[in-house]
């Protein structure tokens, strides 16, 4: 359970006991109805991490909604877009094992997190990790409900597979970002879980294409 539930949901609680004790009894079920809902909300439920060498976990649970070659500067990398519901699970991990590199904060619109406009318009923080010569960007984007993006560690700190990073509050989505050679695992409509669920398999260092070597020499 991430703390922020118990902030939701504790005052809920007390209003719901206020309500049934002040008046009906009956209303106090929607203010209890919805401290449920938070609690729920904000599960973060443990997760067995792939060791595959190269692994590239999702960073949260979802649905993936684009798979597609992307220009960044004059470099082609690999992006994946995972859109995620009021429903699912909003505690984001780390895709990679490595060294952040860099964390930039973006403001912006909140537009509807399907919508493709919304990977550049939107709030959104952008995460660059190196680690075994590769590096791959994540990006928190908030969504149409998404008014908070939560994100603990900073530029220099150490991540491993599947560590838990942050979150976002409500419908949001996540977008990841890597060498255009790595060899893609899901498809669009695939169900992912953040931690688990394999993206794609990155190539060993002594295999990288020129132009993911120069990707991963700009990161140092």
């Amino acid at each position: 359970m991430v703390r922020d539930g118990y902030f939701y949901a504790l005052p809920l609680l007390a209003a719901a006991v206020l309500l049934g004790w002040l008046t009906n009894p009956a209303w106090a079920i929607i203010p209890c109805l919805l401290a449920f809902f938070f609690l729920w909300f904000f599960r973060d439920p443990e997760r067995a991490i792939p060791q595959d060498a190269g692994a590239v976990v999702s960073p949260g649970d979802g649905k993936v909604t684009d798979v597609s070659i992307v220009t960044v500067g004059n470099e082609k990398w690999t992006r994946l877009s995972i859109f995620l519901n009021v429903f699912n699970v909003h505690v984001n991990r780390s895709p990679i094992a490595g060294v952040i590199r860099d964390v930039r904060y973006q403001r912006g619109q909140y537009l509807n997190a399907m919508n493709q406009t919304s990977a550049e318009l939107n709030e959104q923080n952008i995460v660059t990790v190196e680690g075994d010569g590769q590096t791959v960007i994540f990006k928190q984007i908030a969504g149409l409900l998404a008014r908070r993006i939560v994100f603990y560690p900073k530029a220099g700190d150490r991540l491993e597979r599947g560590q838990r990073v942050g979150l976002i509050k409500f419908g949001s989505r996540v977008d990841v970002l890597f060498d255009a050679s790595a060899h893609v695992n899901v498809k669009i409509g695939d169900h992912v879980k953040g931690g688990t669920s394999v993206l794609a398999y990155l190539q060993p260092q002594s295999q990288l294409t020129p132009a993911g070597s120069a990707l991963a020499e700009r990161a140092h």
